[in-house]
C-alpha cells in the first residue's frame, strides 16, 4: 500500500502517474513524468542553491546531478513502494521493476503531485522523499580530506593504500569531467565524477568511506 507524503484531491492524476507506457490502453504516465522532470530539476536546484550559497555553479551541478540520479530516484521510488502500485503492461508483470522504470515512476508521479497541489506541495514532496541523497551529498560537503581519511581507514584496517582508477573522461578542455572510483584490495568502489582528476578522486574517496562507515 502507498505512504506518500502528499494527498490526493484528484485520485484519476495519481492513477495516471501508476500506468506505465507499457500497460494497456491510450493513457500512461509519460506526459506526467515529463513534468515531474522538470519540476525535480528546480526544486533540488533551489535547495541546493539556498543552503550552499558559498558554492559555485560547478559545484552545485554536479551535486544535483547525484541527488536526481536514476539510482537516487529508483530508490526513492521503492520506499514508497510505486513498483507494487504500478499499472504495466502483460511483459512486465511478476518482474521486479528496472532502476529505469523506478526513477520514471517517481517523476510521474511527482508530475502528479505538482498538477494536484501546486509547487509548495511537488517541493515537500520532493524535499521528504528525497531526503537520502540530500543527506549524502551534504556529507560529501562536510568531508574535510576524504582521500586521507580513507587512506587512514585502509591502513588501520587492511595495511594497504587505495588506488585510484580513471573510469571514463567526457568534454574537451575547460569542459572535461573525469569519472574516478576508489579500489582498496583489488575491490573496486562506486566512481564519482569531477571536472578535474583530483576532484574526481576525492568525490570517489567519499563514496568508498560511505560504504565503508557501517563497518566502523
Amino acid at each position: 500500500m502507498l505512504n506518500l507524503p502528499h494527498s490526493f484531491v484528484d485520485l484519476e492524476l495519481l492513477e495516471l502517474a501508476l500506468t506505465h507506457a507499457s500497460a494497456e490502453g491510450a493513457r500512461n504516465n509519460e506526459r506526467l513524468e515529463f513534468l515531474g522532470d522538470a519540476a525535480l530539476d528546480l526544486i533540488v536546484a533551489e535547495e541546493l542553491f539556498r543552503h550552499h550559497p558559498d558554492l559555485p555553479e560547478g559545484d552545485l551541478t554536479e551535486l544535483k546531478a547525484a541527488v536526481v540520479s536514476r539510482k537516487a530516484l529508483a530508490e526513492a521510488g521503492r520506499a514508497l513502494r510505486l513498483g507494487e502500485a504500478a499499472r504495466v503492461g502483460r511483459g512486465m508483470r511478476g518482474r521486479q521493476p528496472t532502476v529505469s522504470v523506478m526513477a520514471n515512476l517517481y517523476e510521474a508521479l511527482l508530475g502528479a503531485v505538482y498538477l494536484d497541489g501546486g509547487y509548495a506541495a511537488a517541493r515537500v514532496f520532493a524535499l521528504a522523499t528525497l531526503h537520502a541523497p540530500l543527506e549524502r551529498v551534504r556529507q560529501r560537503l562536510h568531508a574535510a580530506n576524504p582521500k586521507q581519511e580513507l587512506q587512514i581507514v585502509c591502513q588501520a584496517r587492511w595495511g594497504i593504500l587505495p588506488v585510484y582508477e580513471l573510469l571514463e573522461s567526457r568534454g574537451r578542455s575547460h569542459t572535461r569531467a573525469f569519472l574516478m572510483a576508489a579500489s582498496i584490495g583489488g575491490e573496486r568502489y562506486p566512481g564519482a565524477w569531477g571536472r578535474t582528476r583530483k576532484e574526481a578522486e576525492s568525490w570517489a574517496a567519499h563514496e568508498a568511506l560511505l560504504v565503508l562507515a557501517p563497518e566502523e
